[in-house]
């Protein structure tokens, strides 16, 4: 089942208590409704983790932790998810969502040399904000809903993968079940054919 496989990179509780952002919001966030994985949540997760991925905030494991909440779904996917955005990603991340951002409200595009410090935010922040702002929107709707819908579609044919292989199974037992009984039956058959045949009548001579 898919909810398997996702278990095994998940977070533990464990691991989420260690997390110092999340620990305002208190026990509550450990229900078990906002851990369990079925369809939905997983699905729901992918788009909330991925969505936050794309907002330039600080605190996007809270971010996503809080919708999650509010949305019902998988809790420590969302939360984990939101590292797509890490070191090696947010230059790539966030220069795209800048060009669309600049895009579509037809701001200028200005040539620049990402640095992640805070440095380099607040002198460049009065410049980017607002392209950056609705591009982190614009991509972050698009992709948590690719995440979204990709999930969804692949959860659906997996169960549906694996019950088409149940009931092959079950069909060859059947068909197994009914072979077995022929095919001891069929040497009696054979015996009481050959009888009539060795009882020949004598001859008088």
């Amino acid at each position: 089942m898919p909810r398997k496989t996702l278990k095994q990179w998940l977070p533990t509780p464990s691991r989420i208590r260690n997390i110092d952002s999340l620990r305002v919001l208190g026990d509550w966030i450990y229900q078990p409704n906002l851990w369990h994985i079925n369809r939905f949540s997983a699905s729901m997760a992918f788009f909330v983790g991925v969505f936050v991925a794309f907002l330039p905030i600080p605190g996007q494991m809270l971010v996503a932790a809080i919708l999650a909440v509010l949305l019902r779904c998988n809790l420590p996917m969302s939360v984990a998810l939101v590292w797509i955005t890490n070191p090696v990603t947010m230059p790539a991340m966030f220069y795209l969502s800048y060009r669309v951002g600049a895009l579509l409200i037809d701001a200028p595009v200005h040539v620049l040399e990402f640095e992640l410090s805070l440095g380099w935010i607040t002198d460049r922040i009065e410049m980017i904000w607002k392209p950056l702002l609705v591009g982190s929107l614009l991509c972050g709707l698009l992709f948590g809903s690719l995440g979204y819908t990709a999930v969804n579609l692949l959860w659906r044919w997996r169960v549906g993968h694996h019950w088409r292989k149940r009931q092959a199974r079950r069909h060859s037992r059947v068909q197994t079940s009914k072979r077995v009984p022929d095919a001891e039956s069929a040497p009696a058959q054979g015996v009481q054919r050959a009888a009539p045949d060795t009882a020949r009548p004598t001859r008088k001579v």
